[in-house]
């Protein structure tokens, strides 16, 4: 199964332009994201999410993006959680052709998640099915007014993810791991063209875990995205390669006392 699904996100690409005459744009960018996501104990079962993500370009030179989201989960059991909430979503003019012409475009969003969790031996795996309901914020042609419309669209997005423990059989505090996460994003609707592919992500690196609520872990992470509207200078596709480091800082905290 793991097989097909890396064949399928190798495909899309390919998929996503067939037919198309005009041959594609590269534009090949350097990153560096910083993440903090935290899950927040509120009952036994029930958790608060919130996570902010400053993205930047040519290492942490130039600006490319901004992430906040704020959501609500419940554990039904040891396996399954299920969770949704609001994302609000911001991007720079950045990159050989970038897809923003004046000030920052931004984007609304809904989600909602569905996440199973295995453990294979000393490994550690998770699948998380997102669902995502998008609202783009739409700016006149020179990119300079205020956003005169929204466009909606769907993306369902695929995530599979591991971590390993480099001492021990287990994670436990104080100790080193190795994780690594593929996420392939698929748009849907009637707002959405040849770009079906929207993007996939690989990452991994090394994790170390102070206690049982905080961690951080240092990445290297490639992604592949592809611009919902051509160049308009030349009407050829653009695909974004990009690659660069990804720092995340995991702190949970538990509201339910003793």
């Amino acid at each position: 199964m793991r097989k097909l699904l890396c064949a399928f996100a190798l495909c899309l690409p390919a998929t996503a332009g067939f037919g198309q005459a005009l041959p594609r744009l590269l534009d090949h960018n350097t990153l560096g994201w910083v993440v903090y996501s935290g899950d927040h104990q509120v009952s036994r079962n029930w958790f608060v999410h919130n996570e902010y993500q400053l993205r930047r370009v040519r290492l942490l030179a130039t600006q490319q993006q901004h992430l906040a989201r704020l959501g609500v989960g419940h554990q039904f059991t040891d396996r399954l959680t299920v969770s949704g909430g609001y994302t609000y979503f911001q991007t720079h003019k950045y990159g050989r052709f970038p897809n923003v012409s004046g000030r920052p475009e931004p984007e609304q969003r809904l989600y909602e998640d569905v996440t199973l969790t295995d453990e294979l031996g000393r490994l550690q795996l998770a699948q998380r099915l997102r669902l995502e309901q998008r609202w783009l914020g739409l700016r006149a042609d020179d990119g300079v007014g205020p956003v005169q419309d929204w466009e909606y669209q769907h993306r369902i997005r695929y995530q599979f993810s591991g971590s390993y423990p480099l001492q021990g059989s287990t994670i436990d505090n104080g100790e080193w791991y190795l994780n690594a996460f593929d996420e392939l994003f698929i748009s849907f609707g009637r707002n959405v063209g040849n770009n079906v592919f929207n993007q996939n992500r690989i990452s991994g690196g090394l994790g170390y875990q102070f206690t049982n609520n905080a961690k951080v872990e240092l990445n290297y992470l490639n992604q592949v995205s592809q611009h919902a509207d051509p160049d308009p200078a030349s009407g050829r596709p653009v695909f974004e390669i990009n690659n660069g480091m990804r720092l995340n800082i995991l702190y949970d905290l538990d509201f339910m006392g003793k």
